[in-house]
């Protein structure tokens, strides 16, 4: 499983894309907007900090703000024409699959986002999405089990043949990742806190604290 970041701070992109183990980074209006900077300016930032790092088959996930198809449409080719690694995010609406259905024609990737059901990402991966994000928190709020939810995408697009990734979307904690990683998805976007946690636990911390006090009073013999 392949892990994003999910971000609209370029500072937080360059230190996470240096450890070598983050594969792309997903940006909605909201994220962009906390920045408080232009969106194309940030999204060129943001495939600049990959290119720097030398990775390749990298994404960045910008948002189009329209709600209409032929609006979307539109938005969306800006969007792509920015550079080669924009995946373009449209969200599960009628107009949404539609216009995702014309972009899979003119080879844009999308990543149809706002996915709660197995239904919508059924229908994301028909009209032709290059990846569907189920939003696993959100459900969670409702009381719904997001990680079955991965589970039942996986089973459908397995058994009918269907190319379209999953992308685990609104990551809260640690084990969220782990468990998406479980129920196949293909990819988890992970905000940059809880990406931090990923690398943390207790006996780690005080595992490496022993050996370093081992081996002061070893050098201070």
């Amino acid at each position: 499983m392949q892990l994003y970041l999910d971000t609209g701070d370029v500072g937080a992109v360059r230190k996470w894309v240096a450890t070598g183990v983050v594969d792309g980074v997903t940006t909605n209006p909201s994220l962009i907007a906390r920045e408080g900077r232009d969106f194309e300016t940030v999204i060129r930032e943001i495939v600049a900090a990959f290119a720097e790092a030398g990775k390749e088959g990298f994404t960045v996930s910008a948002e189009v703000t329209a709600l209409d198809e032929d609006a979307m449409v539109a938005q969306a080719r800006t969007l792509a024409a920015l550079d080669p690694h924009v995946l373009v995010k449209v969200p599960i609406t009628e107009e949404g699959i539609a216009a995702v259905g014309r972009l899979a024609k003119e080879d844009i990737k999308t990543n149809a986002t706002l996915c709660f059901s197995a239904e919508q990402a059924l229908l994301a991966a028909r009209a032709g999405a290059w990846c569907v994000s189920p939003f696993i928190g959100r459900l969670e709020d409702t009381g719904e089990d997001g990680m079955a939810l991965i589970g039942r995408i996986r089973a459908i697009f397995d058994r009918h043949g269907l190319a379209t990734r999953i992308l685990a979307a609104s990551i809260r904690k640690a084990g969220h990742v782990s468990a998406a990683a479980e129920a196949g998805a293909d990819i988890a976007t992970v905000p940059p806190k809880v990406f931090a946690a990923l690398f943390a636990h207790p006996l780690t911390e005080a595992g490496l604290k022993k050996f370093m006090d081992d081996w002061t009073a070893h050098e201070q013999r």
